[in-house]
């Protein structure tokens, strides 16, 4: 069996990839915007919601690229059965809509991925807090409000009671877990009371259920936090227990006066009684069973799947990225013709 710990490289996501979700001018203006030209396109900013908390940005369309590139590749890598369980800490941009970026997210990283992994899997289970649903869509995502303060009993209690019976209640195939750091204590813009070890038994929980998985980051504005909690849920995924002390680097400054790994709960109050969390289970567990059963998919033609590069991980350097010019060689695209064993053409002579 290959060997299934090891850091792979993503490649830049193309525009046409993005706009497998996101309208192709919104995709196109991003590809061009930049800090020095941004007071041309007034109208476009307001249109596309750019400015304040979604700025333009030196190399903003190449962050883009970066980590949809490595949501949508996670997704291919899981349907090809090179891995098990793929990691994108960078991706978990969920607020982006359709034709409009939200909330520091530009493109939707995770729709792509999932668009992905429904080439393969008839069902694909997203873990996030979301709404019921609308019409068709009603039913479909399950609701967890929550109140101020929560700690971390009664979140995990909640989360593993939920989540066990919609796997039981859905059967998907695979699932996207998207693990947004803002929840923790002491986070800039949270409000709840978890620590790290709170946030990471969820995540432990979800990897025993032994189904392919990709996991990404999401949201979490303390980011010596952030660190800290994704650092050790790695290692939760990896089967792996990593030391409390943190080991000298050139960042340990920031994780000062005390230089460990874990936190500890916080210490806001706690809003959420046992009666009011008793009830949101109550309504949440209702709601599932209006789902079928294994709800069913509508056949249709499966798109293509890009190449997958074989490419030797382990002969590479993991803290260097591969330039461009070089993916884009490892990378066959489907509109496009090919010399050798990829000729396209030469195959179809040979045909005639």
């Amino acid at each position: 069996m290959p060997p299934k710990d090891r850091i792979s490289y993503f490649y830049d996501a193309y525009p046409v990839e993005l706009a497998q979700f996101h309208s192709a001018d919104y995709v196109e203006f991003l590809h061009r915007i930049t800090p020095d030209t941004q007071h041309l396109f007034r109208n476009e900013l307001a249109k596309y919601n750019l400015g304040e908390d979604c700025p333009v940005f030196d190399n903003l369309f190449e962050f883009c690229q970066i980590y949809a590139g490595g949501t949508i590749d996670a997704a291919r890598r899981l349907n090809n059965k090179l891995c098990d369980i793929a990691i994108n800490w960078s991706g978990g941009l969920h607020h982006a809509k359709k034709c409009e970026a939200s909330g520091f997210c530009y493109i939707n990283d995770l729709v792509l991925g999932i668009l992905e992994l429904l080439k393969y899997h008839a069902r694909v289970l997203y873990i996030d807090i979301d709404d019921i649903g609308e019409r068709e869509g009603t039913y479909y995502a399950i609701n967890v409000p929550l109140k101020d303060g929560i700690d971390d009993s009664s979140f995990t209690r909640l989360f593993k009671t939920i989540i066990a019976k919609v796997v039981e209640t859905y059967q998907p195939g695979v699932i996207v877990l998207q693990c947004g750091a803002d929840s923790l204590a002491g986070d800039r813009l949270g409000c709840f009371n978890l620590s790290i070890d709170g946030h990471t038994e969820c995540v432990r929980f979800v990897k025993k259920f032994n189904l392919p998985l990709l996991v990404t980051g999401g949201g979490g504005y303390t980011k010596e936090n952030v660190a800290r909690c994704w650092a050790v849920e790695t290692g939760v995924l990896l089967d792996t227990e990593l030391p409390n002390d943190i080991p000298d680097n050139e960042y340990i400054k920031y994780f000062g006066p005390d230089y460990l790994l874990k936190i500890q709960h916080g210490n806001i109050e706690n809003l959420n009684s046992k009666s009011y969390l008793s009830t949101i289970k109550m309504q949440v567990l209702e709601n599932l069973r209006c789902i079928q059963h294994a709800p069913g998919v509508q056949m249709q033609e499966v798109p293509p799947d890009f190449y997958i590069p074989d490419i030797d991980e382990d002969e590479q350097n993991p803290d260097e990225r591969i330039d461009q010019h070089t993916r884009d060689k490892q990378i066959q695209r489907d509109d496009e013709y090919y010399d050798g064993d990829n000729d396209n053409d030469h195959n179809m002579e040979d045909g005639l």
